[in-house]
């Protein structure tokens, strides 16, 4: 274990330091704080795997809250801890294994994860309403379990209008989809079907592929052979990064658009600029957002990490929310948050650098935005 100065713990998930029921109360023990002093948030990662890449600017924005946190009150009065764990699908120790011997032994209070939906649907019968648990990422919705807070975009928040700008500009008659094998990719790419065929355009083409492809020369080939002049893509982190490199080394461009709602920062940088031309994302958040929110959000940021910080995007910010929204909740609803569920967001005042009122009195929303790639770097196209 790693107890780092920003009130962060490190929990070792190698293969030589599997952690047990057993072991895990050494950790708890070792920590020179009283039960109950702190109040200690499991932050679940991918550290490793094809969504490792989105790991530092996660950890980053997390701590940006925690100190903001620790600043003032932190949570019910007890000053703030991250633990974090490995949730991505190929970790050595199953995450399922360690969130339940943490929970039994009372060494975290409340979980807040930005991993992969297929993570978040095994942890759920895990978790059980025994601690609050925050899921921050865009996901493909529905997500109504009590104890569980998805405060992530939704397909109809995100991808449907995205869609729907894309076809009046680009007037598309064919589409493709590419996305990775599991709940997100196949639930998304359902609705984006069915809304793409209510506008009267044709779906050509359609896969999904397991983790962790190191060619993908022979899926562009599949698409040079379409009649696609989109592909939507639902691959997670390095998958997109294979994507784009051999659909730009082919020039794909040239015959069709690309739209992603989490291709983030990270994957561009990765990606190189020269594979990026006509690529299009939707989200309600990107790095370069000018907002008043944004602008502090920036500020504390790098106040805190420095210039060379991990970049900011939306997978990485959303931890930072998902942070603030466990405070807000347990704030409002410290003794009856069981009770609660995803359709109480609106309800919950907490920091959010996405969340604006409209003015008219209605609750605080996150407005969706298309960008498109300029290089390294995504560029507001249009706010939708």
């Amino acid at each position: 274990m790693t107890v780092t100065s920003d009130k962060t713990l490190l929990v070792p998930l190698s293969p030589a330091a599997r952690i047990i029921p057993s072991e895990l109360r050494d950790f708890h023990d070792g920590l020179a704080t009283l039960p109950g002093t702190t109040f200690r948030i499991g932050l679940l990662i991918p550290m490793c795997g094809s969504a490792g890449i989105w790991a530092p600017s996660c950890i980053s924005s997390a701590q940006v809250a925690v100190a903001q946190l620790n600043e003032s009150n932190g949570i019910c009065g007890r000053p703030v801890e991250l633990i974090m764990i490995d949730s991505a699908l190929e970790a050595s120790t199953p995450v399922e294994e360690v969130i339940n011997s943490l929970i039994q032994i009372r060494a975290i209070d409340a979980i807040v994860g930005m991993h992969i939906s297929a993570v978040r649907q095994n942890l759920s019968k895990i978790v059980k309403q025994r601690v609050p648990y925050i899921y921050t990422p865009l996901y493909e919705g529905g997500e109504n379990t009590k104890g569980i807070f998805a405060i992530g975009d939704t397909p109809e928040q995100q991808l449907g209008p995205a869609l729907e700008y894309l076809q009046s500009a680009h007037r598309i008659k064919n589409w493709a989809f590419i996305g990775n094998d599991y709940v997100w990719p196949r639930a998304s790419n359902s609705y984006a079907k069915k809304k793409l065929q209510d506008l009267g355009v044709n779906i050509e083409y359609e896969k999904y592929l397991p983790f962790g492809l190191n060619d993908m020369s022979d899926i562009v080939e599949e698409l040079r052979q379409t009649d696609a002049q989109a592909v939507l893509i639902s691959l997670v982190g390095q998958d997109a990064i294979t994507f784009n490199r051999a659909f730009g080394s082919t020039q794909m461009h040239e015959r069709m658009i690309r739209l992603s709602c989490a291709i983030e920062e990270n994957a561009l940088l990765a990606s190189g600029a020269e594979n990026l031309h006509e690529l299009y994302s939707a989200s309600s958040y990107f790095g370069s957002l000018n907002t008043d929110a944004n602008a502090l959000f920036r500020e504390r940021y790098y106040g805190f990490h420095g210039e060379t910080a991990p970049v900011l995007n939306a997978l990485g910010q959303s931890t930072y929310e998902g942070v603030q929204f466990l405070a807000g909740l347990m704030e409002s609803h410290e003794q009856d948050w069981k009770t609660k569920d995803s359709t109480c967001l609106n309800s919950i005042e907490f920091s959010s650098v996405r969340r604006a009122t409209s003015g008219d009195g209605s609750a605080p929303k996150a407005p969706i935005y298309l960008a498109k790639a300029d290089g390294v770097v995504f560029k507001i196209v249009k706010k939708l």
